[in-house]
């Protein structure tokens, strides 16, 4: 299947606004990737020469603690850019960024998109919107995860999921949850052990149904309620 780059480029934040010309030049030098789910696209301390765009698929940016423990930071689907911070401060890729899925990506480098911000401001101001985005997030992740229980932070995350990707039903909002134990404990920063146990007492307290890797939350108000419980 050939991607077609323009309307991947056209559906971003940061290129939306360019012209047919411009959006073809930029799409002549974007070079295409094919990343297999776990393959690694770059790792924390690389050298960074440009960012990338999710055509298709998701990938996730993370952090390896000491311990060897991942800690999920953000995880970005289609028609998200990401790696933008090294772009304009000349530093290196902040975290090892990993396919989810089968994901395709393209690769912009940062040449082309410095002479894009000089040339139209507005490229500029939804690169400031995008890092501002992402700086509140992290500071939301380093809330939860320092003020946050674990069964509050797997509330979130449900949560998260059936709003997005969840349906109504009958019982409530269901959702697929194909992600496994160890990868539900990186999105919460903690452990699979701590974390099953956590899952456990939601569903004992009726909060959550899951069952075949189907969640259902039957009463989202009162999930949420204990998701942000001080």
């Amino acid at each position: 299947m050939v991607t077609d780059k323009i309307t991947a480029l056209r559906r971003t934040a940061l290129f939306g606004e360019l012209s047919e010309t411009e959006l073809n030049a930029l799409s002549a030098r974007a070079v295409e990737r094919r990343l297999s789910r776990g393959e690694i696209l770059f790792i924390a301390g690389d050298e960074a020469r440009g960012l990338y765009v999710v055509v298709d698929g998701a990938v996730r940016a993370s952090r390896i603690g000491p311990d060897g423990r991942e800690q999920i930071i953000h995880i970005e689907r289609a028609p998200a850019t990401f790696a933008e911070v090294p772009v304009f401060d000349d530093g290196k890729y902040p975290s090892t960024v990993t396919a989810e899925e089968d994901t395709i990506v393209l690769f912009v480098s940062k040449q082309d998109v410095r002479r894009l911000c000089l040339e139209h401001p507005l490229i500029g101001l939804a690169a400031l919107k995008v890092m501002a985005g992402r700086l509140r997030h992290c500071a939301e992740l380093v809330a939860t995860l320092s003020l946050r229980e674990v069964g509050q932070r797997l509330a979130r995350l449900f949560l998260e999921e059936a709003m997005t990707k969840g349906t109504q039903t009958g019982k409530g909002f269901s959702v697929s949850m194909p992600l496994t134990s160890q990868q539900i404990a990186a999105r919460v920063g903690s452990v699979r052990e701590v974390v099953s146990r956590a899952l456990a007492r939601l569903q004992q307290d009726g909060l959550i149904v899951l069952e075949r890797r189907q969640l259902t939350i039957p009463d989202v108000s009162a999930l949420r309620s204990y998701a942000e419980a001080e």
